[in-house]
């Protein structure tokens, strides 16, 4: 199954208050929606900018941060596990480091 758009919708209110916003995962070729899916109240969607994976968005970040990718390009990475203690997650070197 293709990955699906998800996009942002509020309530709209009688009051010109800021209704719920909530999101809804549905096929680009669906109309918008006009009434919410569980109270039946009317919305209208909120114009958003996806979220695209390119080469400075979070999601590239993280995964050239993995832990997995820093032990194949040969780095060595530790994570604080207790007071002055630290645990390796990728790379080579010693299993732990203590400041004892």
């Amino acid at each position: 199954m293709a990955d699906m758009p998800t996009y942002l919708y509020q309530v709209v209110t009688d009051d010109d208050s800021e209704g719920e916003i909530f999101e809804v995962v549905q096929p680009m070729s669906d109309s918008p929606l006009t009434k919410h899916p569980e109270t039946g109240e009317p919305v209208t969607r909120i114009p958003a900018l996806p979220n695209i994976a390119g080469k400075w968005s979070d999601m590239k970040g993280k995964s050239q941060l993995s832990n997995k990718n820093l032990d194949r390009l040969g780095f060595t990475k530790y994570e604080r596990a207790g007071d002055g203690h630290y645990e390796k997650k990728a790379g080579g070197g010693p299993n732990v480091i203590s400041a004892d």
